[in-house]
């Protein structure tokens, strides 16, 4: 499943991106996640939750979905 994603900022990190879709409940939530699910950023696997995602970026989560970053 595709999502889409506006931010209006000039990046937002990977937790927030969890935290705004829903996948976890709190931004502390998100090392767990990232420790247990693969996420890949632009086609590279991604465990940290400060990584900045900006317009154009893709977010690939493991049994979630892709996400696309718009501005």
């Amino acid at each position: 499943m595709e999502h889409n994603i506006t931010i209006h900022d000039e990046y937002m990190t990977l937790g927030q991106l969890l935290k705004e879709l829903g996948v976890i409940s709190t931004g502390g939530a998100a090392k767990w996640f990232l420790q247990e699910t693969p996420v890949k950023v632009n086609s590279e696997m991604e465990n940290r939750r400060g990584k900045k995602l900006y317009p154009g970026d893709k977010v690939e989560i493991e049994n979630f979905g892709v996400v696309l970053i718009n501005k």
